[in-house]
């Protein structure tokens, strides 16, 4: 908990509101700008006695319940009511989730981006979309059911999926998926569908009860790839994932390493087609 800071930030918070801004009535001239301390209080729900001492930073640790009112009371934005629980020494709530609508600024991106490989999946694992070199790369999934093209479930119930990886990464390959879902279903807090999904894989591989029983936990940011290519052969992508606004969906792109940029002028020459018969609008597919 940082106090100090808590304290400061509260202070300006309610310096820069009017009543009218929280519906009260003005009243006589005020000798400070901004709302009282006693206001904000009872806005909040909480002693004036305890808001004071939280903004003489004298005051013990404010629970989520009590930050979470402060929020709506100083109407602060979710970064701002996110920067207010770290000050506190809390984690602040999970944001906005998008499930499987991908925003138009995403996929203009995805269209954008045509030059490498590029992927959006859900926290869980759910392909989303990709564009044509992820196609020409990957393989398409059009005739995979909605609720399975998940690359978790693919890789531990259908053993082609590892035909696309070098077999003496399969372990390694096999754990990462496991700890980074494992990461994303507490950030979840356990929902209905991270819940399911775990089910359903304990339930089809006994391969990954064992390694989900062995509690390793990692996120996926940043890792090179050894892919195998019906045509090409063995290549190397390094694949970058980064956060979308939505809490629950990420970008992977892949790209060559250095000098290394032969594989991906292969895979525009060949195109989406010769992966997939039936070709859906990449980017929508999902």
């Amino acid at each position: 908990m940082q106090r100090a800071d808590l304290a400061g930030f509260l202070r300006r918070s309610r310096e820069r509101l009017g009543p009218r801004d929280v519906g009260l009535v003005e009243g006589p001239r005020r000798r400070t700008p901004g709302l009282r301390r006693e206001e904000v209080a009872a806005l909040a729900g909480m002693s004036p006695d305890y808001y004071m001492r939280l903004e003489q930073a004298r005051s013990p640790q404010p629970s989520g319940q009590l930050l979470a009112a402060l929020a709506r009371a100083l109407r602060l934005t979710e970064d701002e009511r996110d920067h207010l629980y770290l000050l506190a020494g809390h984690r602040p709530p999970e944001g906005t989730r998008a499930g499987e609508h991908l925003r138009p600024g995403l996929l203009y991106l995805l269209d954008r981006l045509d030059g490498v490989p590029v992927q959006v999946l859900s926290d869980l694992g759910d392909l989303l979309a990709q564009n044509d070199l992820a196609l020409a790369l990957f393989g398409c999934v059009c005739s995979v059911a909605a609720g399975d093209r998940n690359v978790v479930l693919r890789w531990f119930t259908e053993p082609a999926v590892r035909d696309h990886f070098a077999a003496e990464e399969h372990e390694e390959h096999g754990r990462e998926l496991v700890a980074d879902l494992r990461a994303a279903v507490a950030h979840r807090g356990g929902d209905t569908a991270s819940r399911a999904l775990v089910a359903r894989l304990r339930t089809a591989s006994a391969e990954f009860t064992a390694l989900w029983d062995r509690h390793e936990v990692a996120v996926r940011r940043a890792h090179r790839y050894r892919l195998v290519h019906p045509e090409l052969g063995t290549i190397e992508f390094d694949c970058e994932v980064l956060a979308t606004p939505a809490t629950d969906q990420r970008l992977r792109i892949f790209t060559p390493p250095p000098g290394g940029t032969d594989a991906l002028d292969m895979l525009r020459v060949l195109g989406p087609q010769h992966r997939c018969v039936t070709t859906v609008p990449p980017s929508r597919s999902s």
